[in-house]
């Protein structure tokens, strides 16, 4: 992962939010795909332009995508994308979606954006550096025990039954919760402004993006085991802004 490679991403971000742009609260048709998530023109046009500038640029690296699926998913290098992490926030009008761009390198995830193309608000994350938001590094909280915190999840109703069981018990251990946000939660969380996130049954462009700008502001980002998060991890996730939070979530996880 080079500094080259970070301006790429940053390009296909700009790239993406071009494409959302003039569909944001405007009128277009919805469908449902088969695992009954909604998508739209704006999802599809997004990844197609960040493909795009893939093929000019990096022919040669993989890629992982919601919408148009794998290409040379097994090369050393593959870039991970998710146009609109919030579709359904995004139908609704509402600016808490995100376009996610991730590189993996053998597999684990080195470089992280989430963009916010209607406040222009960009997190960028790469191992190794700190995460910036908008150009400016920023840091998580200190918040180093569960009764204080500030928990967040896009939905209850997207755990299963044992999942669901155990959001309530995280639930009850902690200050107060917030329903919704998808990847915007990490990036606050990466800000200062969240202490957990929780959540299950994501794919693999859902959460490749959040670990490096989560990690590279001083938190934490693991499966639900405490394993470390990459392309054969089972999208059950765990973030803790402040790392003394990770052993009591995983007692509790357990």
């Amino acid at each position: 992962m080079t500094d080259d490679d970070i301006l790429l991403a940053s390009a296909l971000a700009d790239a993406a939010g071009a494409a959302i742009r003039p569909f944001f609260r405007a009128r277009f048709a919805i469908e449902t795909k088969s695992d009954a998530s909604p998508v739209t023109q704006a999802d599809r046009a997004a990844e197609r332009a960040i493909r795009d500038l893939l093929a000019l640029h990096a022919p040669a690296d993989g890629i992982v995508g919601e919408e148009y699926g794998r290409e040379r998913a097994g090369a050393d290098r593959v870039w991970v994308l998710d146009p609109i992490d919030g579709t359904r926030a995004f139908i609704a009008g509402r600016p808490i979606f995100g376009t996610l761009i991730a590189l993996l390198e053998q597999g684990k995830p080195m470089l992280g954006i989430i963009d916010q193309p209607i406040s222009g608000e960009r997190w960028v994350g790469a191992a190794g550096r700190p995460t910036t938001l908008s150009g400016q590094v920023v840091t998580t909280r200190s918040c180093p025990t569960l009764a204080d915190a500030l928990l967040a999840t896009t939905s209850p109703w997207l755990f299963d039954a044992a999942g669901g069981s155990v959001f309530d018990r995280v639930r009850g251990s902690v200050r107060d919760t917030l329903l919704g946000g998808d990847c915007y939660n990490y990036g606050l969380l990466a800000a200062g402004h969240g202490d957990i996130v929780l959540e299950q049954g994501l794919q693999l462009y859902d959460f490749a993006a959040l670990v490096p700008v989560v990690e590279g502001a001083g938190g934490l980002m693991r499966d639900w085991r405490g394993g470390l998060l990459d392309a054969d991890s089972d999208g059950a996730v765990v973030a803790v802004g402040d790392p003394s939070l990770l052993d009591p979530m995983l007692a509790l996880l357990g």
